[in-house]
């Protein structure tokens, strides 16, 4: 278990962090779910209004590395409160967007303190509990995340809708405010890791396992956002139900994401591999059943919950990333956070192509159910290679 700071509370720090998470997480899910809206107001089509998102994500691939490795030496603490004084300005900048250049220019700006900060975050909540605890700490914090799927989505859309889209990303920035000030209060004081360097932190990039784990990442993550990006959509052309009904379905998919993360973290408490084997099947079965039930509201509502249990994911692959990474922790932890956003960008890339090409919003599913399975192929060839490379090195050292 790393030292932390004598006078944290653990408890209160988790809380401090998640709420960095709850703000990330409502700009990020919140902005496909106002992409209908923001699309007619900007006079643009809805797959030319998913390159936002794609934006956005582009930004934390570009901006989760290069802060890693350039805040290296940073003390945590006060490398967070700027990454959230940063991530305010995106957004709030983002709410006052005048065109749909500028929108797409604010997007990637808010998304480069996404994964740097959702890393470090990582790597705080982690030094504070045992080594067989570490999956369930970085869960707790990513239950920020989650909960924002239930409450801060649904609350964003429902301004959306009713004071306009711009407010979605307004409270945004309120939110990453109030993180700024409690990470400041209960943050542990540290003074930094001296002997980080730029190199060091590179030297994750030259470890295979680390590269396939974050390729697993990009890719079996993928299908969730290619549905999740054009559910709302989904929701008003073909199960034909009103505007209402969406933050309805955007919260079920948010309590689906909540149990899952709790649940899969759990597991890879003591079963790490086997849990993410699991949680990729899940997902490919679960979003294969999108286009067969996208029809009728209550079948629809099953299906959504079980896409969003597979974003237990998440936090079973930042656990694995810090026992391959070496002293590379920075930068492997944020570049997690890069290839899930690469997801983000692929996902709905993939699926507005299906949509543009003619097959209908709920092809989106299969797109994802592809991406899940690919996710599961490189994963497995991910732990071949791990038990080819033990075997190597025992016969070596006989």
């Amino acid at each position: 278990m790393a030292q932390a700071n004598r006078t944290t509370h653990p408890a209160l720090v988790i809380v401090a962090l998640a709420m960095g998470a709850f703000a990330i997480g409502t700009t990020e899910f919140a902005a496909m779910s106002l992409l209908p809206f923001f699309a007619g107001d900007l006079h643009i089509s809805e797959p030319m209004a998913g390159h936002a998102i794609s934006a956005y994500a582009l930004g934390v691939v570009v901006g989760a590395p290069v802060i890693a490795v350039l805040g290296a030496r940073l003390p945590r603490r006060t490398l967070l409160i700027g990454l959230m004084a940063l991530f305010a300005i995106g957004n709030g900048l983002s709410a006052v967007s005048p065109d749909y250049t500028t929108m797409l220019l604010f997007r990637f700006l808010s998304g480069l303190p996404h994964g740097a900060y959702f890393g470090v975050a990582a790597l705080v909540a982690a030094s504070l509990v045992p080594n067989d605890r570490r999956a369930t700490a970085i869960a707790q914090v990513m239950t920020g995340l989650t909960v924002a799927t239930v409450i801060g989505v649904p609350v964003a859309n429902w301004m959306g809708q009713a004071l306009g889209w711009r407010w979605g990303f307004g409270i945004v920035t309120l939110l990453a405010m109030i993180c700024m000030s409690l990470v400041a209060l209960y943050a542990p004081r540290d003074a930094g890791d001296p002997k980080a360097s730029p190199m060091r932190e590179l030297g994750a990039l030259r470890e295979p396992q680390v590269l396939l784990t974050l390729l697993t990442g990009a890719v079996g993550f993928g299908g969730l956002f290619a549905v999740y990006t054009y559910v709302a959509s989904t929701m008003l052309a073909v199960t034909h139900v009103s505007e209402q009904w969406v933050p309805v379905i955007l919260a079920i998919f948010g309590v689906g994401m909540t149990l899952g993360n709790l649940v899969a973290a759990a597991a890879a408490n003591k079963a790490q591999s086997r849990t993410a084997i699991i949680v990729l099947l899940w997902s490919a079965g679960s979003l294969a059943l999108f286009p067969l039930m996208a029809g009728n509201i209550w079948t629809l509502s099953v299906v959504i919950f079980l896409i969003g249990c597979g974003g237990g994911l998440g936090s079973v692959l930042q656990t694995r990333l810090m026992d391959v990474a070496g002293d590379a922790q920075t930068l492997a932890a944020a570049a997690h956070h890069a290839a899930f956003n690469m997801a983000n960008a692929l996902g709905p890339w993939l699926g507005g192509m299906a949509i543009a090409a003619g097959y209908g919003f709920t092809s989106t599913g299969w797109i994802g159910a592809a991406l899940a399975l690919a996710g599961l192929a490189i994963f497995l060839f991910t732990l071949n290679q791990r038990q080819r490379s033990l075997r190597l090195a025992a016969v070596a050292c006989e």
